[in-house]
């Protein structure tokens, strides 16, 4: 009995099938379950009525589960790619045009991220009312506020500043 609904590759595999987008960026090679995250540090959740595909927890060749996320008609800023490497080190960033890849490159963390994300530190400066803009040293595991040396390794998606 044939199954005209499943697609395999030359292994069996089965492949995932998701339409390509016209222009915009595909961000693959999401470490599993971080595509919500990618999709709130990109602000994205739906009420300004963009084209998203998220495809979560599919199989892939370099981890045993990824995500991917492709959003139509936007490119990526480098502070969005700057963020977005700390909680996806492992991604590929794909911008599209008239369907067809144009650029591709590997997320690269940073030395810091300026502005973008928030001190957990009640205590710390930029907590507070000072016109000070967070500044975190990034780290192999996680971050460092540069002013009160608070460390985070863990939620580092819940300390993005939505500002």
């Amino acid at each position: 009995m044939s199954d005209d609904h499943d697609h395999h590759d030359d292994n069996g595999a089965h492949e995932l099938r998701v339409s390509k987008i016209q222009d915009g960026t595909v961000i693959d090679h999401v470490r599993g379950g971080q595509a919500l995250n990618v999709l709130a540090i990109l602000g994205i959740d739906g009420t300004e009525g963009e084209e998203v595909s998220v495809g979560m927890n599919v199989p892939s060749n370099r981890f045993a589960r990824k995500d991917i996320v492709k959003v139509e008609g936007r490119e990526l800023s480098q502070d969005e790619v700057d963020v977005l490497s700390l909680i996806a080190p492992d991604a590929t960033i794909n911008i599209v045009r008239d369907y067809e890849v144009v650029e591709k490159h590997r997320v690269e963390r940073p030395e810091y991220v300026e502005g973008v994300l928030s001190c957990p530190n009640a205590d710390c400066i930029t907590t507070g009312d000072e016109p000070v803009t967070s500044r975190f040293e990034v780290l192999s595991d996680g971050v460092r506020c540069a002013y009160c040396e608070t460390i985070v390794r863990e939620e580092i998606a819940s300390l993005i500043d939505a500002a």
